[in-house]
């Protein structure tokens, strides 16, 4: 049951569908034969996207939601329950980042992201597990982010939204593995997609800049994953090896973590 090698009549959620990896894996869906509900706050985006999926070999059901609002949320769920009879994957994946000392971090914003980036996850997953367990079928896979791994500089308020998406998955595991429900926590490095501004770019270091990956990277590593039953990936596989590192020289880690990010970030221009 947990290794998912055919999309077929599969039905799936996606939220944050309208671009980046979110669209891409919907797009991937449709081409297995899925039927796919694609959430966004932008309709015009989410029109956009469904005509891919549709282009693709899918069906795709067009639901704009605002992840961070738990009755909108909840709403979203019903309507694409009763359109599809049932869900059998979630895609958690609609989020935002930033780049800020935590010093200088609006605190609005810090309570709006851990809202979206983490409470959207889990108003998402309280709606549509229980009918994953009922029917002891599905799959509820969590975009996290390496970030969710290890605590980046300048990224203090988007870690801790990993971090605790992280948490969860890893928890919720466990809880459901038993009922027919597998669980798939994604973390990838920096991707090419739009969600990298030029002001996070500017602020990006250069070390960060040489390692951005491709999208289609992710989605290859997500699919490939769920074949086989995994529980976690990160992307790109050498990261992994700063987890080992963390483990036994945690210090270590620390410090090259600094220097080669918040040491640049912090140096003038042109020194």
């Amino acid at each position: 049951m947990p290794k998912l090698k055919s999309y077929q009549g599969l039905r799936a959620v996606v939220t944050g569908a309208s671009s980046g990896l979110g669209r891409l894996f919907a797009v991937r869906l449709a081409r297995g034969g899925a039927r796919v509900a694609l959430v966004a706050r932008r309709e015009a985006e989410l029109q956009s996207a469904a005509e891919d999926v549709r282009r693709a070999g899918g069906e795709a059901l067009v639901v704009p939601c605002d992840v961070g609002d738990r009755a909108a949320v909840d709403a979203a769920a019903r309507r694409v329950t009763a359109t599809f009879g049932g869900v059998d994957l979630l895609l958690n994946n609609a989020g935002y980042g930033g780049h800020h000392p935590f010093l200088e971090w609006d605190v609005g914003d810090i309570e709006r992201m851990m809202r979206v980036n983490f409470l959207g996850t889990v108003y998402w997953t309280k709606a549509l597990l229980p009918a994953m367990v009922a029917q002891r079928r599905g799959w509820l896979v969590f975009m996290a982010s390496v970030a969710g791994r290890i605590g980046v500089p300048d990224e203090s308020a988007y870690a801790a939204t990993k971090f605790a998406m992280v948490g969860l998955a890893e928890a919720i595991t466990s809880e459901v593995e038993d009922a027919g429900v597998h669980v798939l926590t994604v973390c990838p490095g920096a991707i090419r997609t739009g969600f990298f501004d030029a002001a996070a770019l500017a602020r990006m270091p250069a070390v960060a800049k040489r390692s951005m990956i491709e999208p289609e990277l992710v989605i290859d590593a997500m699919v490939d994953a769920l074949a086989r039953g995994k529980h976690e990936v990160t992307v790109p596989k050498r990261i992994g090896v700063a987890y080992v590192v963390r483990a036994v020289a945690p210090e270590f880690l620390r410090r090259s973590t600094k220097r080669l990010t918040f040491d640049q970030i912090q140096k003038p221009a042109g020194s």
